[in-house]
């Protein structure tokens, strides 16, 4: 009794004196949080070193020679676009390449990283599990830690994967290390991040909002000061104000700069104290931004599930057609600069003919980043239709199916944002790339319908995904985390598959392998038919199943 009464005082806000340590039970949350991630946290620790592993493997077989590599080199090093999306190229060597080629992968772990401290610290809170907890022998900080501690250990594992694969492919060492410290520092950084946005507001969702700004800002710093300082402007120092550009500054395989590791270090320290002095300045479950409130009546456009879905998804809608937008601007820019990279490379050249492009590498290359759009996209269809999973578990969906709306009704207002939400994401991507793409060249309106049709023809694809989470939520609820796993395979099979040679089986687990290849393509029927077919079968089972298990499913 008297342990239970002590933890119980460590969920007082500051001012109060507590006995006992507020990291109390540390050990027993990480043990926690492993399990509880037992399946996620290795997907993207080892998913990231694999996608490394797979460029080296590209380049050793495209540019077999160094002065093929120099060529590459050449060409890339001042094209604008390639510097904004990987940054700036500095040598010609095959690490040097491997290491720029993976430019935007530090991003990519920044993400993951403060999106499982968040998992960990605020949507605990938002679900009235850290309240519980802390009527244990928890201490107040501990949840904090403990995510942070298991958060950065992962990428640390991750860091020490990928320095081991690039040895293994015969790379130096030293650049091999500072390539791992490089993804785990900046896997680090955005940890720390989370854990800060995580003590400002009461919802996980509006504290990922935050943590995803400040990464993007982040990512944006780095490209506005890399392309300034190529093209020869004055906000070449804008990069060094960006976490990810301290990173890249480490310079694997190119006299390494050991002493950009300290930055990292020390503002991910600094983020750490500071998360753990605003988690002792407000209440458990609160967070330090005020809540906005809402009237005391619903306004008559929030009658139905439909309107209180779009409610709860709008916010999501709009983050992420945002990012496409950004997205399709980018890719398209580069697009126009893919002629300039193979050169006289006849390898090169036929590398993007088996891609799909069959009227030039341009139509190649749309066709490889529509599929990458595609796999981000699925991600949000995912993300969308595991917020009935969401409801059901925050005690949302009860007082909903209490009234007259019924299981069906109340599932299909969520998955109609599932379905249409990619579809709208989708096509302003390809309108962005191909309004940006037919700008560089001048031809707007022949360009704008072909990539707009690239992007949309991976709908299907996109659709067996969210299915694949939909049968998941209806048929094994307590597994439903495991739809990011569909996902997972689907990038890996995408991004390395090809290059590491699996056999065409494994290949067509994915079914982006079976889309169609636009633009420059043939559309052919029977796949994107018998897609549509696998993702109602699947998203019809997943329904039948939330039709009959009980609700709740904890």
């Amino acid at each position: 009794m008297t342990k239970a009464v002590t933890t119980l005082s460590d969920t007082r806000p500051s001012g109060t004196r507590t006995t006992g340590s507020t990291l109390t039970g540390t050990g027993n949350l990480i043990r926690l949080i492993l399990r509880r991630d037992r399946f996620l946290m290795p997907l993207w620790v080892v998913i990231f070193p694999l996608v490394v592993a797979g460029y080296v493997t590209s380049f050793t077989d495209l540019f077999p020679t160094p002065a093929e590599l120099l060529q590459y080199a050449d060409a890339s090093r001042a094209n604008a676009s390639f510097v904004a999306l990987y940054g700036q190229l500095h040598g010609s060597s095959l690490g040097q390449l491997v290491n720029w080629r993976s430019g935007f992968i530090p991003v990519m772990v920044g993400l993951a990283s403060l999106l499982t401290v968040i998992r960990h610290t605020r949507t605990e809170e938002e679900a009235g599990r850290r309240e519980l907890l802390g009527a244990t022998v928890v201490g107040r900080h501990a949840g904090l830690a403990a995510a942070m501690i298991a958060t950065i250990g992962a990428n640390v594992v991750m860091g020490v994967l990928l320095a081991a694969l690039m040895i293994s492919q015969q790379l130096p060492t030293a650049g091999s290390v500072a390539m791992g410290l490089e993804f785990a520092a900046a896997g680090a950084i955005f940890a720390a991040v989370g854990a800060v946005a995580a003590q400002l507001t009461e919802s996980a969702g509006s504290a990922r909002g935050i943590a995803i700004a400040v990464l993007g800002v982040s990512y944006l710093l780095r490209v506005v000061g890399d392309v300034s300082e190529i093209s020869g402007g004055r906000l070449g120092w804008v990069s060094w104000l960006s976490p990810i550009g301290w990173v890249q500054r480490i310079s694997p395989y190119q006299d390494e700069q050991w002493t950009w590791l300290l930055p990292p270090v020390l503002v991910t320290a600094g983020l750490a104290w500071v998360a753990v002095a605003l988690s002792a300045r407000r209440d458990i479950g609160s967070g330090l931004l005020p809540a906005r409130l809402g009237p005391a009546e619903a306004a008559p456009s929030l009658s139905g599930p439909l309107a209180l879905a779009w409610r709860l998804h709008r916010g999501l809608l709009a983050g992420w057609a945002a990012a496409f937008a950004a997205l399709g601007v980018v890719l398209g820019g580069v697009a126009n600069g893919v002629g300039d990279l193979v050169g006289t490379n006849q390898a090169l050249k036929d590398v993007f003919a088996r891609i799909g492009g069959r009227e030039g590498l341009v139509d190649a290359y749309l066709v490889s980043i529509m599929a990458i759009l595609g796999l981000i996209a699925a991600a949000y269809g995912i993300q969308a239709t595991l917020r009935l999973r969401t409801e059901e578990t925050a005690g949302r969906a009860e007082p909903v199916l209490a009234t007259a709306v019924g299981r069906l009704q109340w599932a299909g207002s969520h998955l109609m944002f599932a379905v249409l939400g990619p579809a709208v994401v989708l096509l302003i991507s390809g309108l962005f790339a191909g309004l940006t793409y037919g700008a560089s060249i001048g031809d707007i309106g022949g360009q704008v319908p072909r990539v707009i049709g690239a992007a949309a023809i991976q709908l299907p694809a996109v659709w067996v995904l969210a299915a694949i989470a939909v049968a998941f939520v209806g048929l094994l609820p307590r597994l439903a985390a495991m739809s990011w796993g569909a996902l997972v395979l689907c990038l890996l099979i995408g991004l390395v598959g090809t290059a590491i040679q699996l056999n065409h089986w494994l290949l067509d687990l994915s079914p982006f392998t079976h889309i169609p290849h636009l633009p420059g393509g043939d559309v052919a029927a029977l796949p994107v038919i018998s897609l549509l077919g696998i993702a109602v079968v699947l998203g019809g089972a997943g329904l039948a199943g939330l039709r009959r298990r009980d609700i709740p499913t904890m």
